[in-house]
């Protein structure tokens, strides 16, 4: 078994436990640095009543805090299934060097996690989405970013 097969058993393992334990979901994400798991995270929607609790978000921000980072410089993202789209973009943030993962997203869509309606409404006119999604331009709509552009707090990213 090579190394990628290894971490991504593991993150297969870790989204069988969580659900066996009842914490949540069937996912489970792992980030590896220089062949060394730095950390893990499991879906916990449920129990933690946060949407944004994915495996790969608790990964990423496990890993974050462990590192002492915001990204993921040279780490790479083991992830039971293909990422849904607010992970994927959690990950390209992150900025890892690679990500890889067993389950697709069909498989995932088989289980009742199916995320191309997310897909679809992205494409969509604001006007057309099935959340009231409106944009209100206000004169200091840009402020924010004048402010960050001018701060001493300015970090690329």
């Amino acid at each position: 078994m090579n190394n990628k097969e290894k971490f991504l058993n593991k993150a297969i393992e870790l989204a069988s436990e969580n659900v066996k334990s009842g914490n949540g979901g069937p996912f489970g994400a792992v980030v590896v640095k220089d062949g060394k798991i730095i950390a893990t995270g499991v879906n916990n929607v449920t129990t933690n009543n946060d949407p944004t609790a994915h495996a790969e978000v608790t990964a990423i921000r496990n890993a974050c805090k462990e590192l002492n980072t915001f990204q993921l410089e040279g780490c790479e993202i083991y992830s039971s299934c293909e990422p849904c789209p607010m992970c994927l973009g959690a990950i390209y943030w992150a900025r890892p060097k690679a990500l890889y993962f067993a389950a697709d997203k069909y498989d995932a869509a088989d289980a009742g996690f199916d995320d191309s309606f997310i897909y679809d409404e992205i494409k969509l006119d604001y006007s057309n989405r099935k959340i009231i999604t409106e944009i209100i331009a206000l004169k200091n709509k840009k402020q924010p970013f004048i402010d960050w552009e001018n701060s001493k707090f300015n970090v690329e990213y």
